[in-house]
């Protein structure tokens, strides 16, 4: 998946993955969302790169919608540019296989 971010970065557009695209918007989750997104939606991966938006530069194209569990989660109608990319990282998983998540995102 970091390749494919690759790409998006030099096009400047993420118009959706084939599942956003088949559910008519881009799935997004907050910070506090994002392991248990991880557990449920990759669990077949052993790395990935988690992208951080800047919601605001969407403007209204975001909504948020309940989904899992009837929390609120974020879901972009339209593309997002790569200007509204606000930094990558690389998570992967520890010899255990939990997913090492930054420390900003750490649940205590």
């Amino acid at each position: 998946m970091p390749e494919r971010w690759a790409a998006v970065m030099m096009e400047g557009v993420f118009s959706g993955d084939p599942h956003d695209v088949a559910d008519g918007f881009i799935h997004l989750s907050a910070a506090d969302q994002v392991e248990g997104t991880l557990v449920k939606h990759y669990n077949e991966h052993e790395r990935l790169l988690l992208v951080e938006i800047d919601l605001e530069a969407l403007g209204d194209t975001v909504k948020w919608e309940k989904s899992r569990g009837g929390a609120l989660f974020p879901h972009v109608y339209g593309d997002i540019p790569a200007s509204a990319v606000r930094g990558l990282r690389h998570v992967r998983r520890n010899d255990e296989g939990d997913w090492v998540l930054p420390a900003e995102l750490e649940r205590d």
